[in-house]
């Protein structure tokens, strides 16, 4: 087998090695997570498997792989160095209480060892040390051992690095043992020291073998679960002997096209080069959000995706790039051939990443304009208290005369988009004010310790939410998805939906605003079928099947070769068939009364209904 350096062929070699072992391929989940109100986007790649991870049945079966896309957004601050990436595709392969450690951990040095290449001299290994809730995980090292990697290269490390979940307060969990690549030409030292950064972090097992209930103990789990995950960019980066991840050929056309544009290379300075790593990634990472449905706004998924692209285009001005988000994105297509839903959304994806920089130059423009009316009042607040001195003139040389506060460059920076160094630059053009930097720097540390908390808070209730409520609002989403079809039309299909306990999201495709009659018209149908206490079964069926029997499932999404189907019958014929991973009421009557709370036009051609349900109406 030839040396694999290219991210197709890490794919290809990944997935077919993992069939050889019985696994299902299954695709990638959209970015938007369509079942999980408890985060933003899709993670890694275990997030869309929640459910079958809690022991719900898979329909492809006990062991699975994929390729993951995924977004992180906590630590966007750190984007800019080699390896940190908003946007990456993860490798994943799941045993769902079949296979545990001993398969696991072989299959993952077969694939490190032989498929990759990877020298046994530059491989090391971290096993969980133990606590008081579970012992040393010495189950894995002896594994390691027996494979063939040495005792001073296998290292035990506390929870804070080797060990995994619960995702919220309660559910499985489980020591993971990691893997370690030595990234420097210099030969590895014997003795493992994971703090050395030329050791980097390849690939990861989790070993899922414990419960933690509400009172904090720690029991058996009943399905022990194995969890491996690895990104792609790292390992090409590794596979290709690069510490730079954007040296890679995943990122060199994206790089070689903004060095186009900027008429800079990257790599001669620290602060060029950083500037096109954060362009690259935040723009790559928008363009698969806007891939996925989501649109620039000020809530959720659009907001984190408005600030990417505003991000973007605030570093490219520092390049002297204008106009460039287009043109950029038009390079990471061709990267990504594999994606049908890039090449179905392109157009839409280059015209709202024109629209956002157009919006966001209009939005530079206002903060410069605030920022100059703060230097008039400042200087003319100078002036009248210099009145009736003896010197009436200001000396604006002679040092500032007031202070942009660190709240202001604060605002300056998250409405307006001014980095802190554009406001230093405003400022130092008027030599009569200054910045309050440390002030600023305290705002922002403030915003980014609010921002995690938020963000953690959506782990509270777990990855996956199946209350009674969110229950109700899937098996009502189906009703809604019918009930256009019925009324509006039979062309109407489901274009992404997302559900959280509050309400249920559902776009669909339509060529014109609905109006009061066709709503009220919608509502009646959903709340009949409610009345009439239908049933719902589900059964697990080939894909080919479920489409010969009609079911419905998301545009343009790509689904497993097995998949889940929800049939809604009156007992004489079928109202609603849909690929779907639940969770569902087993009778209509279960979901309460139906109410659609707005509807709204998210992009051309495409029309958003939120909803929620409630008590019968009385």
């Amino acid at each position: 087998m030839k040396q694999i350096k290219k991210r197709q062929d890490l794919i290809k070699a990944y997935l077919d090695f993992y069939e050889s072992k019985d696994h299902v391929a299954i695709p990638s989940a959209s970015l938007i997570p369509a079942n999980d109100p408890t985060v933003l986007f899709t993670t890694a790649g275990m997030h869309p498997l929640v459910p079958y991870l809690l022991g719900q049945p898979h329909p492809s079966g006990k062991r699975l792989a994929n390729v993951q896309k995924c977004i992180r957004t906590q630590d966007i601050d750190e984007v800019g160095d080699e390896t940190h990436h908003t946007f990456f595709e993860m490798l994943g392969n799941w045993s769902l209480g079949d296979y545990w450690k001993k398969e696991a951990i072989e299959f993952t040095f077969e694939f490190l060892t032989k498929t990759l290449k990877i020298p046994l001299e530059k491989l090391a290994i971290t096993c969980f040390k133990g606590d008081k809730n579970a012992p040393r995980d010495t189950e894995a090292a002896d594994i390691w051992l027996s494979l063939g990697i040495p005792k001073e290269r296998i290292a035990f490390l506390g929870k804070e690095d080797n060990w995994w979940g619960p995702a919220g307060d309660t559910g499985p969990c489980g020591p993971d043992t990691e893997q370690f690549f030595w990234s420097s030409t210099e030969p590895a030292p014997k003795k493992f020291d994971p703090k050395n950064k030329h050791w980097v972090e390849i690939g990861n097992d989790v070993l899922m073998q414990y419960v933690k209930d509400e009172k904090g103990n720690y029991h058996t789990a009943k399905q022990q679960t194995i969890d491996f995950g690895g990104g792609v960019e790292r390992t090409v980066a590794v596979l290709n002997g690069l510490t730079d991840n954007y040296q890679t050929s995943i990122f060199q056309p994206i790089i070689k096209k903004i060095e186009e544009l900027s008429k800079r290379d990257y790599g001669v300075s620290e602060g060029v080069t950083k500037d096109m790593r954060i362009i690259a990634d935040h723009i790559r990472a928008a363009v698969f959000i806007l891939a996925d449905g989501a649109l620039p706004s000020n809530t959720e998924q659009g907001y984190v995706l408005r600030r990417l692209i505003r991000r973007a285009i605030r570093y490219g001005q520092s390049i002297e790039l204008e106009n460039f988000t287009a043109k950029v994105a038009e390079s990471i297509f061709p990267i990504y051939s594999d994606y049908p839903e890039l090449k179905a959304n392109k157009k839409l994806i280059l015209q709202e990443l024109e629209k956002e920089e157009e919006r966001f130059n209009k939005t530079i423009e206002k903060g410069l304009m605030i920022f100059n009316k703060k230097v008039m009042k400042a200087v003319e607040k100078k002036r009248k208290s210099l009145e009736g001195k003896k010197y009436v003139g200001l000396d604006l040389d002679k040092g500032p005369i007031d202070t942009i506060s660190g709240k202001e460059a604060f605002l300056l920076y998250q409405s307006y988009g001014f980095p802190i160094e554009l406001t230093k630059e405003e400022a130092e053009k008027r030599r009569h004010m200054k910045v309050d930097e440390k002030g600023f720097y305290k705002e922002l540390q403030k915003h980014q310790t609010l921002s995690r908390t938020a963000s953690s808070g959506k782990f509270k209730s777990g990855l996956q939410d199946n209350s009674e409520q969110t229950t109700k609002l899937h098996t009502a989403t189906h009703l809604l998805n019918q009930a256009l079809r019925e009324v509006i039309s039979p062309e109407i299909s489901q274009k992404g939906s997302n559900i959280n306990p509050e309400r249920l999201r559902f776009d669909f495709n339509i060529d014109h605003k609905l109006t009061d009659e066709e709503k009220t018209q919608v509502e009646d149908w959903v709340n009949e079928k409610i009345q009439e206490g239908l049933k719902i079964t589900k059964e697990d069926l080939d894909l080919d099947e479920a489409l010969a029997q009609g079911a419905q499932g998301e545009f343009g999404a790509k689904y497993p070769p097995k998949v889940s189907v929800y049939t809604i019958t009156d007992g004489k014929k079928t109202i609603s068939k849909e690929i779907c991973t639940g969770p569902h009421v087993k009778n209509t009557k279960d979901i309460g009364h139906f109410k659609i709370l707005k509807e709204e036009s998210v992009a051309a051609g495409i029309r958003r209904i939120k909803a929620t349900v409630g008590e019968h109406d009385k």
